[in-house]
């Protein structure tokens, strides 16, 4: 069988994609599997990195913005739509595929669209209760939606078409160990880490926090916890200039704190750390509960309807945790907090427990099968 996957973007849509094909690969090794995604988009390294190969094709997102810059954008994306439709299709033509998946980014439109003209089986995953443009747009010509969380049905005019799995994640997810990833990495049984990361094209307000964070920390009489910080592609040079021009910080790996661009082996990471930072993407949720591992989530404020606090809401309400509005969330208010959960023990433990209670733990294996059923023509 070949399945065809489209997502992109954010790695909160490549790494859904990667969970559900790594689950195809164990189950008919046999079978071919590819991927189309952005070209000059962070898909094009991801995807490579985890095993698999992906096609570029040109397109891109549309811009809201009135301005000068907004519209040149808008311009370009008029033509790389023109030009993403024969992209797809001649892909889609060569490779033959029996299904096409799409977990999200603007990508997917021209790949699932030409797909379901050619007569090819297509299924989409929305991971927000609140569905993003390109899944409105596929929603009429896609066989299947696949959403993560069940109050997303009444979002769709074709309810019939909505199948609830939660959100798929990658399989180190599934299979991680706290003491063996600390021994693989190098980290003492003993020693508090903290992990933080903030969507993978970074977020420019938090890292500034992040840095004063750190810059608290190292004026202490000894460092509190280990920390690695991922500040983004985009990040990753304004951050460290910020911390050592403006906050004049320097030697912060050695004192153990670690910033970095992008995290390539979250599940690893993730499964030796104590607390995690981050945003409450859908995707993210699905891996902190999949691991079982407590967190602050400070929510992005610049998402449609507010989708990350309602997503945050849920984790704060069952008890795995903390929720800060990015306006409070300062720096002292994000060393106080970590601080006081790392001495409490007992409270880390139950929110280890709470977050592995609100995982959807077959998430990965219902939408392979549903997958797999539109493959055989079921």
């Amino acid at each position: 069988m070949r399945f065809l996957f489209a997502c992109g973007g954010t790695a909160g849509h490549v790494n859904p994609a990667v969970g559900v094909a790594g689950r195809i690969r164990e189950l008919l090794p046999e079978s071919e599997i590819l991927f189309i995604g952005a070209l000059g988009k962070m898909e094009m390294e991801l995807v490579p990195r985890e095993g698999y190969e992906i096609r570029g094709v040109p397109v891109s997102n549309l811009s809201r913005s009135l301005s000068v810059e907004g519209i040149r954008h808008n311009i370009k994306f008029v033509s790389d739509l023109i030009k993403s439709g024969p992209a797809c299709r001649k892909i889609i033509e060569e490779f033959k595929p029996d299904v096409v998946i799409g977990t999200g980014g603007y990508v997917c439109y021209p790949v699932l669209h030409e797909a379901a003209k050619l007569g090819i089986p297509t299924v989409v995953h929305e991971s927000n209760a609140e569905p993003g443009l390109t899944t409105r747009q596929l929603e009429k010509c896609v066989d299947k939606i696949m959403v993560g969380f069940a109050e997303a049905r009444e979002n769709y005019k074709h309810p019939e078409k909505v199948v609830v799995t939660g959100t798929p994640v990658r399989l180190g997810f599934m299979r991680s160990d706290k003491s063996a990833a600390r021994r693989a990495l190098g980290i003492a049984e003993d020693e508090p880490l903290v992990v933080s990361v903030w969507g993978s094209l970074g977020a420019t307000e938090m890292n500034k926090t992040v840095a004063r964070m750190i810059a608290l920390a190292m004026d202490g009489a000894e460092r509190p916890f280990r920390l690695v910080h991922s500040a983004g592609k985009r990040g990753i040079k304004s951050m460290t200039e910020y911390m050592s021009e403006e906050l004049g910080l320097s030697d912060w790996k050695e004192a153990g704190f670690d910033v970095v661009d992008y995290i390539y082996d979250m599940p690893l990471l993730m499964a030796a750390a104590d607390i995690v930072l981050c945003r409450s993407g859908a995707s993210t949720l699905a891996e902190l509960t999949a691991i079982g591992k407590p967190a602050i989530l400070v929510p992005s404020p610049n998402v449609v309807n507010n989708h990350q606090e309602k997503n945050a809401r849920v984790l704060e309400r069952g008890g795995g945790a903390v929720v800060l509005l990015e306006s409070d969330a300062g720096a002292d208010v994000m060393l106080s907090t970590i601080n006081g959960l790392l001495s409490d023990k007992e409270k880390l433990a139950e929110m280890e427990e709470h977050m592995r209670d609100l995982a959807v733990e077959n998430a990965t294996d219902e939408i392979t099968s549903i997958v797999l059923s539109l493959a055989s023509g079921e």
